[in-house]
This record gives structure tokens, sequence and C-alpha cells, in this order.
């Protein structure tokens, strides 16, 4: 899909009636909330006790370091995703701005990294529900959760909107009153905590604001970004958004006010309530730090509503990231790039076809549960990373491109601008460069460098091949 020779609004358009045998339905609030649902998961419910380890309560300098990216990413995002709403996405601004390899590569990548994260999702699914049930076996709830939520995403497009709405909106009120909660117990309302309140000794009596240093503080984005990957999802509902010039933007200011706010809070009252120290994982995460906050506080009561919640949030997670993936290989096989049998929808306008071959996922989640029930979630954890990191520097690298392109050939006016462009988006390409990197330094992330690198280069190689043979083919 090269735009070399025609105008760019039209190489767009051919792009967009491509997939566009979707079924326009979803509302701004549905975008935004779904956006959510998808962000909002075991990177801040689960992978939070991973972070605290290594920057203390320095972690919220990291989470207002990974509000700044998340800000920064939809900014350009927002942009392309109003010019062109279509269920590719990125990977389909990746083909149009920079090459149809990069596009490949992108959405492939992006594809098999939600994948496996859906897998890490349903790992620690096993694990909140082990926690009132520890006699039950992972496999048992791993295999009947992903059916029903694949049952959930198999109907049409505005059922499932609907249901993620509700879904999300537990984990964005429960944040809310936990948040109240936190503040109560530090001044001591109500009789919780001690007495004249907790105050703010927790963020500097144990080793200090930062334990750990700067570097700690640095470090801990590697895992503190995955909690705020999820919020492209906004853009590849775009292609099924009722009404993407008006809602797209208004759905991304929206949620991403949201997010910071339910991210920043929570990390404050997580540390300030409970001494960081007390909060880390052990050998096996056996438990959300969220339900650690209500043991320590001595509300018993209090610890299984909010296991509860936890494990809605993982499962509301996983059922946008199924979403994400369905329309990630959908946009591929309309594109010539995977067997057109995934191109397909039913009467619904649902692409069954793709959701059920992108259920591997979960398989995998089965096996790993079962063969490395003490490392399958950060090894998946590490995976999933990498390819939601690579494509949101391809995004920052896109919109470069996409800015300077959509001005030159007439493009019309854009409703949404990022500021201090281009400065913004190679501010945001450098600090994921700079995250990638450090991944390699910090302890069970190497992994993802070793996985992730050769993936690249296989894609690499496998996009050579189908080039070379669909070049000689006689059509």
């Amino acid at each position: 899909m090269a735009i070399k020779e025609q105008p760019i609004e039209d190489a767009a358009a051919r792009v967009v009636a491509n997939e566009q045998v979707l079924s326009r339905q979803l509302t701004a609030r549905q975008l935004a909330m779904i956006a959510l649902g998808g962000a909002i998961g075991t990177g801040l419910f689960l992978g939070s006790g991973l972070s605290v380890r290594i920057a203390g309560p320095g972690i919220i300098i990291t989470y207002l370091i990974g509000a700044v990216i998340a800000l920064l990413l939809m900014g350009a995002l927002s942009e392309m995703a109003v010019a062109h709403p279509t269920a590719g996405s990125f990977g389909v601004y990746a083909e149009i701005y920079l090459s149809p390899g990069v596009g490949f590569v992108t959405r492939y990548t992006y594809w098999a990294a939600q994948v496996i994260a859906i897998g890490g999702e349903m790992v620690a699914v096993a694990i909140y529900c082990q926690w009132w049930f520890p006699g039950v076996p992972e496999w048992v709830w791993i295999t009947g959760f992903s059916a029903a939520l694949v049952y959930v995403n198999a109907r049409n497009v505005g059922s499932f909107g609907t249901f993620e709405y509700w879904f999300a909106m537990i984990k964005v009120v429960t944040i809310v009153l936990f948040i109240i909660f936190g503040v109560a117990v530090m001044l001591g309302v109500g009789g919780l905590g001690t007495k004249q309140g907790i105050g703010l000794q927790n963020y500097t009596a144990h080793g200090g604001f930062l334990p750990h240093g700067w570097t700690g503080v640095w470090q801990a984005i590697v895992f503190v970004i995955f909690s705020y990957i999820g919020v492209e999802t906004v853009a590849v509902t775009a292609g099924e958004a009722a009404n993407p010039r008006e809602a797209v933007p208004r759905a991304m200011r929206s949620m991403v006010g949201r997010l910071i706010f339910c991210y920043l809070g929570a990390i404050m009252i997580l540390v300030g309530v409970v001494p960081w120290d007390q909060l880390l994982p052990g050998s096996k995460i056996q438990a959300s730090p969220f339900v650690k906050v209500f043991e320590l506080v001595g509300i018993p009561a209090a610890t299984h509503v909010m296991n509860f919640v936890v494990l809605t949030a993982a499962l509301s997670s996983i059922n946008c990231n199924l979403y994400l993936v369905t329309r990630t290989l959908f946009s591929l096989a309309r594109g010539g790039y995977a067997p057109a049998a995934f191109g397909a929808v039913n009467r619904r306008g649902t692409p069954v076809n793709a959701l059920l071959a992108s259920t591997g996922g979960l398989a995998v989640a089965v096996w790993l549960a079962e063969a490395y029930p003490d490392s399958a979630y950060v090894h998946l954890f590490g995976i999933a990373l990498f390819g939601g990191l690579f494509a949101w520097l391809l995004i920052f690298m896109t919109h470069l491109r996409f800015r300077q392109v959509w001005q030159d050939r007439g493009g019309a006016p854009l409703p949404v601008r990022m500021p201090l462009y281009p400065y913004t988006s190679i501010l945001g390409a450098a600090l994921l460069i700079a995250i990638l990197a450090t991944m390699w330094w910090v302890e069970g992330m190497r992994v993802a460098i070793e996985s992730g690198v050769p993936w690249l280069v296989l894609l690499s190689l496998a996009y050579l091949a189908w080039k070379k043979r669909r070049g000689s083919s006689p059509n």
C-alpha cells in the first residue's frame, strides 16, 4: 500500500474501505472505557509488586514518567487515528508512511505480543483464584474463563462494547474507592489505621523515598510502562467507531486523564498505607499487593472484595486484548499478509475466524502454568512487553513521517494536532529506546530482548519470502 503516485487521502481511503466490512457501532464513552479496560490490568494490580521492589516509594516518580510517555503517544496516535480510522491502526499507518515491510513486522509483532500477554493475564487470573481455592489446578480457571471470554468476543461489537464498558467501570470505581480508603487510613478517619493516622511516614521511613536511588526509579519503568500499554486500543477501535472524527479525540482525552488519575492515586496510596518493603513479592507471586494492603491493615473481609476486583480487572484486560489481536489479524488478512479466511466476518460483522486463531495465547498459558508455575508470569510479561514497546516506538516514528507527508501532499486540516511537533515524537521515541535498552540490565527482563530481537529478524525474513513469492506470482 505505497502512496507513491497518488494523493495521500486516496491511499488512506483505499485502506479504510478495504477493512470496512466491520460494523461501526462503538460510541465515544465505549471507546474510552475499552481502552481503560485494556490498560488497567495485571500491570498495575499484580506487576506493581515487581516495580515497588526496584524503586520503593520512588515508584510514584516512575509512574509519572510513564504518564508522560503515554500522553506523548496518545497525542501522536490521535492525529493518525482521526485521519485514518481503521482497525489495522498503527500497523496500517506504518505501512502507508514507512514501508509495507515495516507495517507487516509491526502488526505481526503486536499481534504476537498481545497473544502472549493474554496468556500472562490468564496466569494472573489463576493466581487470584488460587488465593481462594488453593487446591484447584490453575488450568481449570484458565480453561473456563477463556471459553467465556471467547464467547463475549464472538458477539457483535456493540454487545462487546456494552459488556466491556461495565466491566472496566468496576475497576475505575474500585480504584477511586481504594484511594478514598487510603486517604482515610493515612489521616486516621473513622478509626482506620492508627488514631492519629499513618500520615506520610511510609514515604520516607524505610530507607528513604529513594531507597535504591534514581537508578531504581528508572529501572522500574520497565515494569511500570507495561501498565500503560493498552491505551493504543482507542486507535484500533476507531475502525468500528460510529463517528470516529469526533469520538476518537474525545475518547482519548477522557481515557488518558482517568488513567493517570487512577494510576498515580492508587500507587501513592499503595506505598503510603503499607511500608514498601512489606509489599515485595517472594519467589512466586501469590497475591496482588493491593490485596495485601487490606491484609496488613487488618480488614480481612475487604481482602476478598479486592481480590474479586483485581480478578475482574485481569479478565477485562484479557477481553480487550482478545479484541485487539482479533482486529490485528483481521487487518493482516485484509491486506493480503495472512490467510484470507481471517479477514472474513460473520453476519454480526465479527471476524470470528481471526478470533479463534488468536486464542493461541490461552493454550500457551495453560501449558506454561503447569510446566513453570513459579516463573510463567514473569517470562510472559517480558516477552509481551518487548512487543508492546516496539509497536509504541513505531507509532512515534510513523507520526514523524505522517505529519510531513500529510502537509506536503495537501491533506485536509486535522481536527487534532500534537503540539510541539516534531520534538514530542522524537522525545517519545528516545524514551522508548532507552527503556528497551534498560531491559537488558533488569533482572528477569533480559529474556524479552533475547526473544524479541530474533523474532524481528524472523519476521523480516518472512516478509521478504512473502514478497518474493508474491512477485513471482502470475497475479
